[in-house]
């Protein structure tokens, strides 16, 4: 059962900011690197291979598709839906969620106008570290020091939005505009209350009590990440790198809606094919990530995934947008394995442990806490 601790995060190693490398032409090293180069870093089990960004010899399997699971359906009827597809791929697509479509049509005007802006105007958010999550503006080609991947990225969590109303709150210090944040709390709040009962399902789907997690998922710890993909110029395509690296997400779950322009490409650890995923407007996309492949003892696996440039020139030419919510437990919870799955997998660890531990392959070695 995860629980509180009682230690503290070191404040003055917590708000470091993130070493931010700006590449402005990819490495040829650095885009053939592979998840194993990395493999030092991962705190759950991943046996798979392969390299961050889309290569040649990659096998697709382009008939695979994913089902939509129904909010409407009876709990029990969803969650069998949820767990087939999460325990199976570790992805499912959820719809009928009560959220209106246009929000985000809208969204994607939102992510334009945060990032086309003057380039002096973002840097004044450059991302820096609070607590396990790296928050504010990452440039091009500097999402992480391993991989020079084709994105721009801004990350915003709950303090971005004053949620738990800090009265030395300033909009200024997050947002570069304060419509903006009125904006993006809208979007955030019409998300946040589906945690629970996707959790709940999710737990249901394998055995484990299904309000379990429910204390920490009333206010959810999040981060919203908004990604600006822009167009890609030919020496962009030539580079061989990805527009965003091949990855499993360092969370307990992920709420993405459906992308409107492809690229979104998901490993079958089963067969080491990949998936081009795609999804029904105004859906959303779930995945697990690794905590809850950690707590789940791997019943329900962080799963591989990536953004490669559109097969179309035509799509190539296009500003392509996404704003993944990522829901994560509080730092201070211990991450133990869920009641009633048998054997413990995996001892105990601080979520901040875990988190920074795996995401210092990112970040660099001092980006790690260790209890």
């Amino acid at each position: 059962m995860p629980t509180t601790s009682s230690k503290q995060p070191d404040l003055a190693f917590t708000l470091a900011a993130v070493k931010l490398v700006v590449v402005s032409k990819p490495n040829r090293d650095q885009v053939a690197t592979t998840n194993t180069d990395l493999a030092e870093y991962e705190r759950v089990d991943k046996r798979q291979t392969y390299t961050l960004a889309q290569r040649s010899g990659d096998v697709f399997d382009e008939d695979y598709r994913l089902e939509p699971c129904s909010l409407l359906s009876p709990p029990e009827i969803f969650a069998r839906a949820l767990g087939q597809s999460l325990t199976s791929i570790g992805f499912a697509v959820v719809c009928d969620t009560g959220i209106d479509p246009q929000l985000y049509e809208v969204a994607h005007q939102w992510v334009c106008d945060m990032f086309e802006r003057p380039s002096a105007d973002k840097h004044r958010f450059l991302a820096k570290r609070h607590g396990a999550v790296n928050q504010g503006y990452f440039p091009f080609a500097a999402t992480t020091e391993v991989h020079p991947d084709m994105v721009e990225g801004w990350v915003l969590c709950r303090r971005a939005f004053n949620l738990d109303n800090d009265p030395a709150f300033e909009p200024s210090a997050w947002w570069p505009a304060a419509e903006l944040e009125h904006s993006f709390r809208r979007f955030v709040a019409s998300h946040l209350p589906l945690c629970r009962p996707l959790c709940q399902a999710m737990l249901r789907a394998i055995g484990a009590p299904p309000e379990h997690l429910d204390p920490w998922l009333s206010r959810p710890a999040f981060g919203l990440r908004l990604n600006y993909y822009p167009p890609l110029s030919q020496t962009h395509l030539n580079s061989g790198a990805g527009r965003l690296l091949g990855h499993e997400d360092v969370n307990l779950f992920t709420l993405l809606p459906a992308p409107t322009i492809e690229g979104l490409q998901v490993l079958n650890r089963k067969n080491g094919k990949w998936i081009l995923l795609s999804a029904p407007p105004g859906s959303l996309i779930v995945n697990t990530g690794d905590y809850m492949q950690r707590i789940s003892g791997d019943r329900l696996p962080s799963t591989t995934h990536r953004v490669a440039p559109p097969r179309s020139a035509e799509l190539c030419a296009q500003v392509r947008t996404s704003f993944p919510i990522n829901i994560y437990l509080p730092e201070d919870v211990m991450l133990e394995q869920l009641p009633g799955l048998g054997p413990v997998r995996y001892p105990p660890i601080r979520a901040l442990s875990f988190h920074t531990q795996i995401t210092s392959k990112f970040y660099g070695d001092d980006y790690a806490v260790r209890d």
